[in-house]
Protein backbone atom coordinates (compact mmCIF):
# COMPACT_ATOMS: atom_id res chain seq x y z
CA UNK A 1 0.00 0.00 0.00
CA UNK A 2 1.55 3.28 -1.41
CA UNK A 3 0.42 7.19 -1.28
CA UNK A 4 2.27 10.00 -3.38
CA UNK A 5 1.47 13.35 -3.24
CA UNK A 6 2.31 15.94 -6.11
CA UNK A 7 1.56 19.36 -7.26
CA UNK A 8 -1.51 19.20 -9.80
CA UNK A 9 -2.12 22.42 -10.20
CA UNK A 10 -3.06 26.02 -8.71
CA UNK A 11 -6.46 27.80 -7.49
CA UNK A 12 -6.70 30.51 -6.93
CA UNK A 13 -3.43 31.08 -5.45
CA UNK A 14 -3.80 27.81 -3.63
CA UNK A 15 -1.90 24.82 -4.48
CA UNK A 16 -3.92 21.73 -6.02
CA UNK A 17 -2.44 18.44 -4.41
CA UNK A 18 -3.07 15.08 -6.33
CA UNK A 19 -2.60 12.18 -4.44
CA UNK A 20 -1.92 8.46 -6.03
CA UNK A 21 -3.00 5.75 -3.83
CA UNK A 22 -1.56 2.08 -4.72
CA UNK A 23 -2.50 -1.24 -3.53
CA UNK A 24 -0.80 -4.50 -3.92
CA UNK A 25 -2.93 -5.69 -6.60
CA UNK A 26 -2.12 -2.68 -8.60
CA UNK A 27 -5.57 -0.64 -8.84
CA UNK A 28 -4.52 2.94 -8.56
CA UNK A 29 -7.21 5.73 -7.46
CA UNK A 30 -5.59 9.74 -7.71
CA UNK A 31 -7.94 12.39 -5.48
CA UNK A 32 -7.14 15.94 -5.89
CA UNK A 33 -7.90 18.55 -2.79
CA UNK A 34 -10.27 20.57 -5.09
CA UNK A 35 -13.58 19.19 -4.76
CA UNK A 36 -12.37 16.09 -3.10
CA UNK A 37 -12.16 14.51 -6.20
CA UNK A 38 -11.59 11.31 -7.71
CA UNK A 39 -9.33 12.07 -10.97
CA UNK A 40 -8.66 8.80 -12.35
CA UNK A 41 -8.95 4.60 -11.28
CA UNK A 42 -7.08 2.20 -12.94
CA UNK A 43 -6.71 -1.48 -12.63
CA UNK A 44 -4.28 -3.93 -14.90
CA UNK A 45 -5.47 -5.08 -18.40
CA UNK A 46 -3.93 -6.95 -21.22
CA UNK A 47 -0.26 -7.08 -20.38
CA UNK A 48 -0.53 -5.46 -17.05
CA UNK A 49 -0.83 -1.84 -19.08
CA UNK A 50 -3.33 0.50 -16.99
CA UNK A 51 -6.64 0.38 -17.84
CA UNK A 52 -8.88 3.66 -16.64
CA UNK A 53 -12.62 3.00 -15.47
CA UNK A 54 -13.57 6.68 -14.47
CA UNK A 55 -14.10 9.68 -16.38
CA UNK A 56 -11.50 12.69 -15.31
CA UNK A 57 -8.97 14.51 -16.89
CA UNK A 58 -5.32 13.84 -16.26
CA UNK A 59 -4.12 18.09 -16.10
CA UNK A 60 -6.21 20.22 -13.85
CA UNK A 61 -6.67 22.84 -16.37
CA UNK A 62 -8.84 20.36 -18.12
CA UNK A 63 -11.59 21.01 -15.18
CA UNK A 64 -11.85 24.15 -16.59
CA UNK A 65 -12.26 23.69 -20.28
CA UNK A 66 -15.28 25.80 -21.80
CA UNK A 67 -16.84 22.36 -22.92
CA UNK A 68 -16.47 20.63 -19.57
CA UNK A 69 -17.62 24.45 -17.86
CA UNK A 70 -20.97 24.02 -20.14
CA UNK A 71 -21.90 20.04 -19.81
CA UNK A 72 -21.34 20.32 -16.22
CA UNK A 73 -20.94 16.56 -15.18
CA UNK A 74 -19.40 16.86 -12.05
CA UNK A 75 -16.86 14.46 -12.84
CA UNK A 76 -15.78 12.76 -10.00
CA UNK A 77 -16.42 15.25 -7.54
CA UNK A 78 -17.82 15.69 -3.73
CA UNK A 79 -21.29 16.96 -3.48
CA UNK A 80 -22.27 19.44 -1.31
CA UNK A 81 -24.30 20.73 0.65
CA UNK A 82 -27.50 18.73 -0.86
CA UNK A 83 -27.02 16.38 -3.85
CA UNK A 84 -29.55 16.31 -6.77
CA UNK A 85 -32.54 19.06 -7.17
CA UNK A 86 -34.41 20.71 -4.44
CA UNK A 87 -37.53 22.25 -5.94
CA UNK A 88 -37.97 25.59 -6.97
CA UNK A 89 -34.80 26.41 -5.19
CA UNK A 90 -36.15 27.14 -1.58
CA UNK A 91 -37.39 25.04 1.89
CA UNK A 92 -39.00 25.53 4.66
CA UNK A 93 -37.43 24.74 8.28
CA UNK A 94 -38.49 25.22 11.77
CA UNK A 95 -40.88 28.17 10.58
CA UNK A 96 -38.07 30.24 8.33
CA UNK A 97 -38.42 30.08 4.54
CA UNK A 98 -34.59 29.71 2.81
CA UNK A 99 -34.06 30.73 -0.70
CA UNK A 100 -31.10 29.03 -2.67
CA UNK A 101 -29.32 29.75 -5.35
CA UNK A 102 -31.02 28.59 -8.94
CA UNK A 103 -28.68 27.17 -11.33
CA UNK A 104 -30.75 24.68 -12.69
CA UNK A 105 -33.61 26.18 -13.99
CA UNK A 106 -35.72 27.33 -11.24
CA UNK A 107 -34.28 24.38 -8.92
CA UNK A 108 -30.81 24.21 -6.53
CA UNK A 109 -28.63 21.87 -8.23
CA UNK A 110 -25.72 19.38 -6.19
CA UNK A 111 -25.63 22.43 -3.93
CA UNK A 112 -25.98 25.83 -6.02
CA UNK A 113 -23.09 28.00 -8.03
CA UNK A 114 -20.31 27.37 -5.89
CA UNK A 115 -21.19 23.76 -4.36
CA UNK A 116 -18.10 21.89 -2.47
CA UNK A 117 -17.71 20.52 -5.44
CA UNK A 118 -15.99 23.94 -6.36
CA UNK A 119 -14.07 24.29 -3.11
CA UNK A 120 -10.58 23.82 -1.96
CA UNK A 121 -10.14 21.10 1.05
CA UNK A 122 -8.06 20.84 3.28
CA UNK A 123 -6.11 17.48 2.81
CA UNK A 124 -4.31 14.73 5.24
CA UNK A 125 -2.87 11.74 4.43
CA UNK A 126 -4.01 8.54 5.94
CA UNK A 127 -2.77 5.41 6.10
CA UNK A 128 -3.19 1.75 7.88
CA UNK A 129 -2.34 -1.55 8.14
CA UNK A 130 -5.17 -2.47 5.35
CA UNK A 131 -5.77 0.66 3.34
CA UNK A 132 -4.00 4.06 1.96
CA UNK A 133 -6.20 7.53 2.13
CA UNK A 134 -6.66 10.58 2.09
CA UNK A 135 -9.12 12.95 4.82
CA UNK A 136 -10.58 16.03 3.67
CA UNK A 137 -12.35 18.75 5.66
CA UNK A 138 -14.04 21.23 4.91
CA UNK A 139 -15.87 24.53 6.56
CA UNK A 140 -19.24 25.77 5.02
CA UNK A 141 -20.51 28.89 6.79
CA UNK A 142 -23.55 30.17 7.62
CA UNK A 143 -25.74 31.05 4.83
CA UNK A 144 -23.36 30.12 1.76
CA UNK A 145 -25.48 29.33 -1.11
CA UNK A 146 -28.47 30.39 1.27
CA UNK A 147 -27.96 27.29 3.36
CA UNK A 148 -27.95 28.15 7.25
CA UNK A 149 -25.42 26.97 9.61
CA UNK A 150 -21.86 26.47 9.54
CA UNK A 151 -21.16 22.73 8.72
CA UNK A 152 -18.24 21.09 9.84
CA UNK A 153 -17.46 18.45 6.66
CA UNK A 154 -15.08 15.47 6.57
CA UNK A 155 -14.96 13.07 3.56
CA UNK A 156 -11.85 10.27 4.09
CA UNK A 157 -11.56 8.30 1.01
CA UNK A 158 -9.36 5.18 1.47
CA UNK A 159 -8.29 2.33 -1.16
CA UNK A 160 -7.89 -1.03 0.70
CA UNK A 161 -5.85 -4.28 -0.15
CA UNK A 162 -9.30 -5.51 -1.21
CA UNK A 163 -9.86 -3.46 -4.25
CA UNK A 164 -12.43 -1.16 -2.56
CA UNK A 165 -12.59 2.40 -2.20
CA UNK A 166 -14.15 3.29 0.98
CA UNK A 167 -15.86 7.06 1.22
CA UNK A 168 -16.84 7.56 4.96
CA UNK A 169 -18.86 11.30 5.39
CA UNK A 170 -18.91 12.84 8.76
CA UNK A 171 -20.36 16.29 9.55
CA UNK A 172 -21.72 18.44 11.94
CA UNK A 173 -23.63 21.77 12.12
CA UNK A 174 -24.57 24.72 14.50
CA UNK A 175 -27.80 24.96 13.23
CA UNK A 176 -30.27 22.44 11.37
CA UNK A 177 -29.63 22.16 8.15
CA UNK A 178 -30.36 20.38 4.58
CA UNK A 179 -27.64 18.01 4.02
CA UNK A 180 -26.88 15.41 1.75
CA UNK A 181 -23.23 14.23 0.13
CA UNK A 182 -22.72 12.38 -2.44
CA UNK A 183 -19.46 11.11 -5.37
CA UNK A 184 -20.35 11.36 -8.62
CA UNK A 185 -17.54 9.11 -10.09
CA UNK A 186 -18.99 8.01 -13.58
CA UNK A 187 -17.42 4.20 -14.45
CA UNK A 188 -17.03 2.21 -17.29
CA UNK A 189 -15.33 -0.91 -16.54
CA UNK A 190 -14.77 -1.99 -20.27
CA UNK A 191 -11.68 1.08 -20.33
CA UNK A 192 -14.13 2.89 -21.90
CA UNK A 193 -13.31 0.54 -25.22
CA UNK A 194 -17.18 0.70 -25.56
CA UNK A 195 -20.24 2.00 -24.20
CA UNK A 196 -22.39 1.13 -20.97
CA UNK A 197 -25.03 -0.91 -22.93
CA UNK A 198 -23.78 -4.07 -22.93
CA UNK A 199 -22.78 -3.60 -18.85
CA UNK A 200 -25.50 -5.98 -17.03
CA UNK A 201 -26.91 -3.85 -14.02
CA UNK A 202 -28.64 -5.15 -11.03
CA UNK A 203 -29.90 -2.64 -8.12
CA UNK A 204 -31.93 -4.60 -5.16
CA UNK A 205 -35.09 -3.12 -4.66
CA UNK A 206 -37.87 -2.68 -6.56
CA UNK A 207 -38.80 1.05 -5.75
CA UNK A 208 -37.94 4.31 -7.12
CA UNK A 209 -38.93 8.20 -6.57
CA UNK A 210 -41.13 9.89 -9.40
CA UNK A 211 -39.93 12.92 -10.50
CA UNK A 212 -41.91 15.95 -11.80
CA UNK A 213 -41.16 17.97 -15.11
CA UNK A 214 -38.64 19.67 -13.73
CA UNK A 215 -36.33 16.77 -12.80
CA UNK A 216 -36.95 17.48 -8.66
CA UNK A 217 -38.65 14.39 -7.03
CA UNK A 218 -41.57 14.26 -5.61
CA UNK A 219 -41.86 12.39 -2.69
CA UNK A 220 -43.91 9.64 -3.99
CA UNK A 221 -42.48 6.11 -4.14
CA UNK A 222 -42.95 3.94 -7.28
CA UNK A 223 -43.83 0.41 -7.43
CA UNK A 224 -41.31 -1.23 -9.96
CA UNK A 225 -42.27 -4.86 -9.89
CA UNK A 226 -42.45 -6.36 -12.92
CA UNK A 227 -41.52 -3.34 -15.10
CA UNK A 228 -38.04 -2.42 -17.12
CA UNK A 229 -36.65 -0.48 -14.47
CA UNK A 230 -37.07 -3.62 -12.02
CA UNK A 231 -33.48 -4.56 -11.80
CA UNK A 232 -33.18 -6.75 -9.19
CA UNK A 233 -32.43 -10.04 -11.41
CA UNK A 234 -29.79 -8.21 -13.67
CA UNK A 235 -30.56 -6.61 -17.26
CA UNK A 236 -28.67 -5.35 -19.95
CA UNK A 237 -28.58 -1.60 -19.62
CA UNK A 238 -29.31 -1.65 -23.11
CA UNK A 239 -32.33 -3.57 -23.42
CA UNK A 240 -34.10 -1.16 -21.12
CA UNK A 241 -32.71 2.16 -22.84
CA UNK A 242 -34.72 0.38 -25.87
CA UNK A 243 -37.98 0.65 -23.72
CA UNK A 244 -37.08 3.85 -21.40
CA UNK A 245 -34.77 5.95 -22.73
CA UNK A 246 -31.42 6.29 -20.51
CA UNK A 247 -31.25 6.12 -16.52
CA UNK A 248 -31.94 9.02 -14.18
CA UNK A 249 -33.59 7.02 -11.47
CA UNK A 250 -33.41 7.77 -7.55
CA UNK A 251 -33.76 4.01 -6.51
CA UNK A 252 -34.64 4.04 -2.90
CA UNK A 253 -33.73 1.21 -0.25
CA UNK A 254 -35.56 0.87 3.11
CA UNK A 255 -32.59 0.84 5.34
CA UNK A 256 -34.00 2.73 8.75
CA UNK A 257 -30.84 1.32 10.94
CA UNK A 258 -28.75 2.80 8.14
CA UNK A 259 -26.59 -0.63 7.69
CA UNK A 260 -23.82 -0.83 4.74
CA UNK A 261 -25.76 -2.62 2.63
CA UNK A 262 -24.80 -3.96 -1.07
CA UNK A 263 -27.08 -1.98 -3.34
CA UNK A 264 -26.17 -2.61 -6.77
CA UNK A 265 -23.79 -4.61 -8.74
CA UNK A 266 -22.86 -3.73 -12.21
CA UNK A 267 -20.85 -6.78 -14.49
CA UNK A 268 -18.95 -6.16 -18.18
CA UNK A 269 -19.54 -9.72 -19.68
CA UNK A 270 -16.89 -9.70 -22.24
CA UNK A 271 -13.92 -8.30 -19.83
CA UNK A 272 -15.22 -10.18 -16.47
CA UNK A 273 -14.76 -7.03 -14.32
CA UNK A 274 -17.44 -6.18 -11.84
CA UNK A 275 -18.32 -3.32 -9.38
CA UNK A 276 -20.27 -3.59 -6.39
CA UNK A 277 -21.74 -0.79 -4.32
CA UNK A 278 -22.35 -0.91 -1.10
CA UNK A 279 -24.23 2.13 1.22
CA UNK A 280 -25.55 2.83 4.09
CA UNK A 281 -27.70 5.70 2.18
CA UNK A 282 -31.57 5.51 1.85
CA UNK A 283 -31.52 6.25 -2.22
CA UNK A 284 -28.98 5.85 -4.99
CA UNK A 285 -28.96 7.67 -8.33
CA UNK A 286 -28.72 5.47 -11.23
CA UNK A 287 -27.37 7.73 -14.45
CA UNK A 288 -26.26 6.47 -17.44
CA UNK A 289 -24.93 9.93 -18.71
CA UNK A 290 -27.43 10.63 -21.37
CA UNK A 291 -26.70 14.10 -21.64
CA UNK A 292 -23.09 14.25 -21.51
CA UNK A 293 -21.34 15.92 -23.73
CA UNK A 294 -19.54 13.72 -26.32
CA UNK A 295 -16.69 17.17 -26.60
CA UNK A 296 -15.65 15.06 -23.46
CA UNK A 297 -12.51 13.11 -23.22
CA UNK A 298 -9.41 12.16 -21.23
CA UNK A 299 -6.08 13.60 -22.45
CA UNK A 300 -5.23 10.12 -23.78
CA UNK A 301 -8.15 9.98 -25.68
CA UNK A 302 -10.73 8.26 -23.58
CA UNK A 303 -14.05 9.16 -25.13
CA UNK A 304 -16.85 10.54 -22.99
CA UNK A 305 -20.43 11.31 -23.94
CA UNK A 306 -24.17 10.21 -23.83
CA UNK A 307 -23.92 6.48 -22.31
CA UNK A 308 -19.96 6.19 -22.28
CA UNK A 309 -20.52 5.96 -18.57
CA UNK A 310 -22.71 5.04 -15.48
CA UNK A 311 -22.89 6.73 -12.06
CA UNK A 312 -24.18 5.56 -8.48
CA UNK A 313 -24.61 8.34 -6.47
CA UNK A 314 -25.75 7.51 -3.22
CA UNK A 315 -27.11 10.12 -1.16
CA UNK A 316 -30.51 11.06 1.01
CA UNK A 317 -34.03 11.84 -0.94
CA UNK A 318 -33.38 14.77 -3.54
CA UNK A 319 -35.81 17.49 -2.54
CA UNK A 320 -35.45 16.36 0.68
CA UNK A 321 -35.98 19.02 2.55
CA UNK A 322 -39.38 20.11 0.67
CA UNK A 323 -40.92 15.97 1.14
CA UNK A 324 -42.38 14.84 4.60
CA UNK A 325 -40.87 12.28 6.63
CA UNK A 326 -37.59 12.35 4.35
CA UNK A 327 -35.11 10.25 5.82
CA UNK A 328 -32.52 12.00 7.44
CA UNK A 329 -32.66 15.44 4.92
CA UNK A 330 -32.22 17.74 7.81
CA UNK A 331 -28.94 17.44 9.85
CA UNK A 332 -29.33 19.01 13.44
CA UNK A 333 -26.51 20.32 16.15
CA UNK A 334 -27.35 17.20 18.47
CA UNK A 335 -26.82 14.63 15.69
CA UNK A 336 -23.93 14.41 13.67
CA UNK A 337 -24.25 13.49 9.66
CA UNK A 338 -23.01 9.93 8.99
CA UNK A 339 -22.46 7.77 5.93
CA UNK A 340 -20.41 5.00 4.17
CA UNK A 341 -20.14 3.83 0.74
CA UNK A 342 -18.40 1.77 -0.70
CA UNK A 343 -17.20 0.73 -4.32
CA UNK A 344 -15.51 -2.64 -4.86
CA UNK A 345 -14.02 -3.59 -7.65
CA UNK A 346 -13.15 -7.47 -9.17
CA UNK A 347 -10.83 -7.79 -12.10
Amino acid sequence: MNIRKELFGQFEGQDVNLYTLTNGNGMVVKIMNYGATITDVTIPGENDKAVSIVCGFDNFDSYFGEGYKANAPYFGCTVGRYSAQIKDSKFTLDGQEYQLNANCGANNLHGGTVGFDKKMWDAEEVKTDNAVGVKFSLLSQDMEEGYPGNVNVEVTMLLTRKNEIKIDYNATTDKATPLSLTNHSYWNLSGFKQNVEGFIAQVNTNTRLAGDETGACTGEILDLSGKADDLREGKKIGEVHEELGGFEHFYTFDNPNCDLNQTAEFTDPESGRKLEIYTTEPCMLLYTAKYMSDDLKRENGDQYGKYSAFACETHRYPNGPNIENSPMSITTPDKAFKSTTVFKLTF
